[in-house]
Formats: C-alpha cells, sequence, structure tokens
C-alpha cells in the first residue's frame, strides 16, 4: 500500500472517529482538533509540530504481570521447544517446578529465532543453597546475540570483580549499582539492546544497551566495547543483524522462568 493511500485511510478512520464522539456529545463536552496542517517544520524531520498526518503509534496491549502484546514469549516456564543446545541438537536445561534450569554439561540454552534491536525481559534466580564463591555462585549469563554479555550471578553479599557481578556488562562495564536479591529469589532483567551495525566487515554503529536489574537502572544506553571474553579484550567481528539469544552454561546452577522478546521499530515505523 503506498503512503500516501495509507495516509488517506487513516484520514478518514480518524474522522469516522470523531464523528461517532461528536454522536454522544453532552452538556459541557469539550473537543479539540486532532492535529494541524500549518505547524512548524520540525528540524531533522519531515513532520510538522502536531502534524496531522504523522502515522500514530500502533496499539500494544498491556496488562499487569503478562507480556506485551506484540512480544515473543520464547519461554513460559514450561516449554524449551523454542530453544536448542546450539550444536544442531535438543535443549539440554532442565524442565521442572514452572522453571527451566542449567545442567553441567548441558550446554548454552540457544533460541531458535533471531533478534537485532530489541527488548528483552528476563526473570532468573541463582540457587537459594549457596555452595561456592565470587563466580562459582549461580554463574550464567544473557548472551545477548550470542556474543555480548550481561551477566548472570548471584552477587548478594557476594564480593567478585566488579565488571562480573550480576547485571554487568560482563568484562567491561560495572552496573550502576548492586540491586540483587537473596539467592533462590527470582529476580528481573529488562534490557534494551542496539545491535551493532557493519560496513565492509568493519564497525559502522557499535551496540548500545540500557538494563534495569529488579526495576532499578543498572546501564544507561551505554557503549559495549565488543564481545564476550574472559580476562581480555575481544573486539567487534562482523556478523548478521539479527542472532540468537542464548543463556550461557557455565558450570553452575542458573534458573530461569519467563522470557520474552519485542523487535524494536523506529518512530514512525508501523
Amino acid at each position: 500500500m503506498k503512503k500516501r493511500t495509507y495516509i488517506a485511510l487513516f484520514a478518514l478512520a480518524a474522522l469516522a472517529v470523531v464523528s461517532a464522539q461528536q454522536a454522544q456529545k453532552k452538556p459541557g463536552w469539550r473537543t479539540s482538533p486532532t492535529g494541524y496542517t500549518d505547524g512548524p517544520q520540525l528540524p531533522g524531520q519531515k513532520w510538522r509540530v502536531h502534524d496531522i498526518a504523522r502515522p500514530k503509534p500502533r496499539v500494544v496491549e498491556t496488562a499487569l504481570g503478562k507480556p506485551p502484546g506484540d512480544a515473543i514469549v520464547l519461554f513460559d516456564g514450561k516449554d524449551l521447544s523454542q530453544w536448542t543446545n546450539g550444536k544442531g541438537g535438543a535443549a539440554g536445561w532442565k524442565l521442572a517446578g514452572g522453571y527451566a534450569e542449567s545442567v553441567k554439561g548441558g550446554g548454552d540454552l540457544v533460541s531458535k529465532e533471531s533478534f537485532g534491536n530489541a527488548q528483552y525481559h528476563i526473570e532468573w534466580a541463582s540457587p537459594a543453597v549457596v555452595d561456592g564463591d565470587s563466580q562459582w555462585r549461580g554463574n550464567s549469563g544473557v548472551l545477548i546475540m550470542r556474543r555480548y554479555e550481561i551477566q548472570v550471578l548471584d552477587s548478594f553479599n557476594n564480593p567478585t570483580y566488579a565488571d562480573g557481578q550480576a547485571a554487568s556488562i560482563y568484562g567491561q562495564w560495572p552496573p550502576l549499582v548492586n540491586a540483587s536479591r537473596k539467592p533462590g529469589e527470582w529476580q528481573t532483567y529488562d534490557i534494551i539492546w542496539e545491535a551493532p551495525a557493519f560496513e565492509g566487515g568493519k564497525v559502522k554503529k557499535p551496540a548500545y544497551v540500557t538494563v534495569l536489574h529488579n526495576g532499578v537502572l543498572a546501564h544507561h544506553r551505554q557503549q559495549v566495547i565488543g564481545q564476550m571474553a574472559h580476562r581480555a579484550i575481544k573486539p567487534y567481528e562482523a556478523h548478521a543483524a539479527e542472532e540468537p539469544l542464548a543463556f550461557q552454561d557455565h558450570d553452575t546452577r542458573a534458573r530461569i522462568k519467563q522470557v520474552w522478546v519485542r523487535r524494536l521499530k523506529g518512530y514512525d515505523e508501523q
């Protein structure tokens, strides 16, 4: 459908809504224009201020405690059919009690679907029984595009290197704060990911990430230096615009029970 046709149809729909509202008017009802055509031009945009022709944001249904209506639910605590072990086999994590738990030797948990710019919601927990310290307490990782890690770790009263604790951009940036809950308690990551872009095999734009840990800001559009690495700096390597999400098998127990993703588009994109 051509853009002009879309705008015309949208304008007709808007007029229909206005007409329906006018039919319901009561004494004291107030009305206002739904847009204008004579506003000043917005800098760097093709739209005018309050432009009546500007596309309205698409509607996304929401309900407390549920994924948004446009979210892709990758895991609901019951089904690992959307995951593999990353080597062509079935997911090697164990399902139990409404969650999935890493199993020694089970390998990473890798999504079948791939993503670029995205919003991720992840609910995870470390074991209630503490059997190690530093990096041996509930160690896993959210591996965005299988290369860039937001650390999963029991960081409640557990000293370790700052750029390796829970919610760190592993090996690069510590979180702004330590918002960790006690071992065994469920925790949340809400991650806004801006994927890197490549041109001619070189970085055109680095990745940026915003992370909220249990609702508390841990990173605010922080630039990602490169790929995840231990005791090293690993530069970017060109890859596809969309890649799978993964959870790391680090030979310690970690649990997930809710994972959903929303692909992100720009302003005025439907």
